[in-house]
This record gives C-alpha cells, structure tokens and sequence, in this order.
C-alpha cells in the first residue's frame, strides 16, 4: 500500500533558507532495535533479525498473491478476492495491514483500469478487458510485508499488456538501483525515465515508504526525480519501490470516500510493488513469487489473455 498523498516540497524546492546540502545533514540514521514504534523520521537500519523477518511476512504475501490469481476472472468481485486475502492470512498466522487501518475496512485493496490506487473491494463483479491490481500487506510476527501486482481480467488490449510491461520494467529499473552509496533520487529517475520514454507518466501524488515493523515509516520513495538527490541509501534500509505508471497525463484525484485515486483524464494505469532491504552488496528483493508470477510473462499472462 502506498504512503498517502504527498506534497510537492522535497529537498530541491525548500529555497535558499534550507539549502539541499543542509537539509540532508538533518537526516539521521538509527539501529532498528533501539527506535521507538512510532515514525519519528529517522531511517531505521535494521540487521539480520529484520531481514529474517521480512523474508517471512514477504513470502506469505507472495504466495496469497499467486494464490488469488485462480480467482480474478470475470464475473468474480473484488469483494471474494479481498474474502480471500482476509482468509489466507488467517490461515497462515497473519493479518492484513489495511483492516482497519485509519478506518480503512478491507483486507486489500483492488485497483480496476483507470484507479491508480487504493480501490475498495465492493460486489461489482469484474468484466472481460478489465487490468486489475491487487495490494496487500501481512503483518506476520510483528514484520509488515506488503506487495502489489497486476492481473488480466480475461482478454484484455494489447495497450493495457504494454503498460503493464512497461509499469513492471519501471520497477525492476529502480530496483537496479538500490544498492549503497545510491540514493533514492537514483531510483526515481530511472523509473522515470524508461517511464516517460516508453511514452508513459509517472503519478506524483503517491509514494513508496519505508517499511518493517511498522507499516509505514522513513523514507518517502519518490518515483521519479534527479539522480543523485534525496536520501543516501545505507545497508539495512527497508522498503518499498511501487511505481504507478498511467498511459495519459499523470494527474490523479481521490474520490470521496477519501481513499480511491483514479487518473483524471481516465486514462489506464498500472502499479507493481516489492519490498526489498539495502544489503552491503545490492538488494534484496522480500516479496518474489516462489511460482515466479511476479511478473508479466508468467503463466498468468500467457497470449491467450492478450489480443
């Protein structure tokens, strides 16, 4: 699940008061063990507990969502896919995130064609062409493993198959660039720029976060901007990268129920999500799917589901 909407003020824009280089001196890093729960904007680095942890919450996450494909079919509702999401966690010691969580009452969250994000599970059922994205995170043991993907509904357009390409390479470009010594700069820009040269917009209104024993923490993880700007990546960060890449302009609004973003040309749009911890040699991707359907060209994508 992506951080809510943010604003438009990051470290390029503060204006000569609080130049660039003062702002990141600000930033300060903390041992994950010793902070408190609460965001408190440090950066928790977290050791091998952590990643231990998350390999298991990522994992279950992985596994629902490779499981919730045999439903997504037209005539089913996103109402039994989120019955299911509840239901596999339960069964698998966890327990979704999203329940509840600042009044938010599903288990997950389905995004139908135009909805950039944070769809609410409801009876409509889906329709033949529909792209769907599914977004869930576990809380198992006390670590926060959160993933999204896209599916096809059926048949769908070949324009709606390219950007889902296009949206999973995004992401896979950013996650290139998560090692140390990178910055998160250098992660929005190259999902950025593949992005926007696949004649694609990136939207701006939402975010990747951190993430591990809370759901939302430290730092923001911008989709697009200038390499080498924002937070220098250290071993031990986590988080998520989850691009939404729309095939018009990258403008959204949220609907008023206070949580549905759609794009405001609706224009489609598409998301995948991975949360993944900084190593001292690259990164280390949490939520893979062990059945490998991850991502466009799996099983789930084969060219009868493309015309």
């Amino acid at each position: 699940m992506s951080a809510g909407r943010i604003s438009s003020v990051n470290a390029n824009n503060y204006g000569t008061a609080h130049p660039k280089r003062e702002l990141l001196k600000m930033i300060e890093y903390i041992d994950a063990a010793s902070a408190p729960m609460k965001n408190t904007g440090v950066i928790r680095l977290y050791g091998e507990d952590g990643f231990e942890g998350m390999r298991k919450a990522g994992n279950l996450v992985a596994k629902a969502l490779d499981a919730v494909s045999e439903i997504i079919k037209p005539g089913a509702t996103t109402a039994e896919i989120d019955r299911f999401m509840f239901s596999f966690g339960k069964d698998n010691g966890a327990l979704p995130a999203t329940l509840y969580y600042r009044g938010y009452t599903r288990s997950c969250c389905t995004s139908i064609n135009h909805v950039v994000c944070h769809g609410i599970p409801n009876d409509k059922p889906l329709r033949e062409n529909d792209i769907i994205n599914i977004d869930v995170t576990y809380i198992l043991d006390g670590w926060h493993g959160d993933s999204s993907r896209m599916y096809p509904v059926g048949t769908i357009k070949r324009a709606a198959g390219r950007l889902m390409d296009v949206t999973y390479e995004s992401l896979m470009r950013g996650i290139d660039q998560a090692k140390p010594g990178k910055t998160t700069g250098d992660i929005g820009h190259a999902i950025q720029e593949y992005a926007e040269k696949e004649r694609c917009s990136v939207v701006r209104d939402f975010c990747g976060h951190g993430l591990g024993s809370l759901f939302h923490d430290t730092p923001n993880i911008l989709h697009y901007g200038n390499p080498g700007d924002g937070v220098e990546l250290k071993p031990g960060m986590i988080f998520t990268i989850e691009p939404m890449i729309n095939l018009g302009k990258p403008h959204v609004k949220v609907l008023s129920d206070g949580w549905t973003a759609v794009t405001r040309d609706k224009s489609l749009t598409a998301q995948y999500e991975h949360s993944i911890g900084i190593t001292v040699t690259g990164c280390e991707i949490f939520t893979l799917s062990p059945a490998s359907l991850h991502k466009p060209g799996s099983p789930v994508f084969n060219e009868t589901h493309i015309r």
